[in-house]
């Protein structure tokens, strides 16, 4: 059945979001017509070469012009009451948050041309990638419109402030949640919604892609690599402290951050204060295909998340062949088995990060077990042409 479906996505294109793009592409595959409406145009953003592929269908709106005004004025026209109850109603429900009433504001002004763009194109489904506003656009056109919607619900978008959140799954025709964890964690938040409403699917990544051959070691040295935005919840200070444990235990050791974010000053300066500059090496983004070889060079994929949905990152190394140091918050203990294809530990626990390492560095044969056991994990669990099947399938049953 070919189907025509809007994504409403935070922003496009955004390099630290690659699953969505593969998502989309995958979905491609089986037919289906995806337009995409980004509530922001990231603009001078590093873009993926399969970005181009999706370009004619990415639509792009202006909050302030005269073709929005005329928009909302066709809604007032067609359906006063409707039109009033959708505006009021993002706007109350987001009065409790400072901070998603500013961006709320910003999905008001653009949810009535969206709608109008959506409906011109004859569109039978919407599909928002995040619970917050992305889903609060979802929601406001289905009211404007009547065209169904659902959402895929990650980690931080359901964890620290659930604004709207009960409205948004009770009018949804189905969630996607990347977990386990997130499903139980809806259920006990919300005990109304009703059973199979909320349906796990796997982010994926495509194995292919990933050679599966013994790993080719760039040097003698133990070569860890940590691939995130350098961000708080990233846990990146910890494993910064790690390595200087591990220095103070003459481990020969080379630690890669790949990604950038607001805390690369801070994480540098703490680099530069542990004495760690010769180890520990901030390589900022890199493209897709240089962290596939940076990975097939390393011995250890590490995260030292607080708080994680069920990493990319981590499916990726484990794809590569690597073993896994990760913390054991959210969904991650459903990607990564503890003692199986990696070690996990608790969050901001330097020492625990350290000890696992320790283990590592001193079995080679011990990282290529676990590193054959993830992999396979990865195939039969976490592929994202499974993945995008498993969604497909949820569209056409809603």
């Amino acid at each position: 059945m070919k189907k025509k479906i809007a994504y409403i996505v935070s922003r496009f294109p955004t390099i630290s979001e690659t699953f969505i793009l593969y998502e989309i592409i995958e979905l491609q595959k089986f037919g289906v017509e995806i337009d995409i409406f980004p509530l922001i145009h990231q603009k001078g953003s590093i873009v993926h070469t399969d970005v181009k592929t999706l370009t004619p269908r990415v639509h792009y709106t202006d909050y302030f012009s005269w073709s929005t005004i005329q928009a909302h004025w066709y809604w007032i026209n067609k359906s006063p009451r409707t039109y009033v109850q959708t505006i009021w109603q993002a706007i109350a429900k987001n009065l409790r948050s400072i901070k998603f009433l500013s961006r709320a504001l910003i999905v008001i002004l653009l949810s009535a041309p969206v709608a109008r763009r959506i409906e011109s194109l004859d569109i039978e489904r919407i599909h928002a990638h995040s619970a917050t506003h992305p889903t609060l656009m979802a929601h406001m056109i289905w009211s404007l419109t009547g065209i169904p919607y659902s959402f895929t619900a990650h980690s931080s978008d359901i964890f620290f402030n659930q604004t709207m959140l009960s409205e948004k799954i009770a009018h949804a025709s189905f969630v996607a949640t990347i977990s386990e964890y997130n499903r139980n964690f809806l259920h006990s938040t919300f005990p109304s919604i009703p059973a199979g409403k909320i349906r796990v699917i796997h982010c994926g990544i495509d194995p292919t892609k990933f050679p599966d051959k013994p790993l080719q070691r760039s040097s003698n040295s133990f070569n860890l690599i940590c691939v995130a935005r350098l961000e708080k919840i990233k846990g990146h200070q910890y494993l910064i402290e790690a390595c200087a444990q591990l220095k103070a235990q003459n481990v020969d050791f080379q630690c890669y951050l790949v990604g950038d974010g607001e805390l690369q000053s801070r994480i540098q300066e703490q680099i530069n204060h542990l004495d760690l500059i010769r180890m520990v090496k901030i390589l900022g983004y890199q493209p897709h295909q240089l962290v596939i070889k940076l990975l097939t060079q390393a011995d250890v994929l590490v995260l030292p998340s607080i708080s994680e949905g069920i990493p990319v990152a981590v499916m990726e190394g484990m794809a590569a062949g690597l073993p896994v140091v990760a913390t054991a918050v959210t969904g991650v203990p459903e990607l990564v088995e503890d003692g199986v294809s990696g070690f996990l530990v608790p969050p901001q626990n330097s020492t625990a990060l350290t000890d696992a390492l320790l283990k590592l560095y001193s079995s080679p044969q011990l990282r290529i077990e676990l590193g054959q056991m993830g992999r396979k994990k990865v195939v039969r669990e976490f592929n994202l042409q499974h993945s995008a099947e498993t969604l497909y399938k949820a569209f056409q049953e809603a």
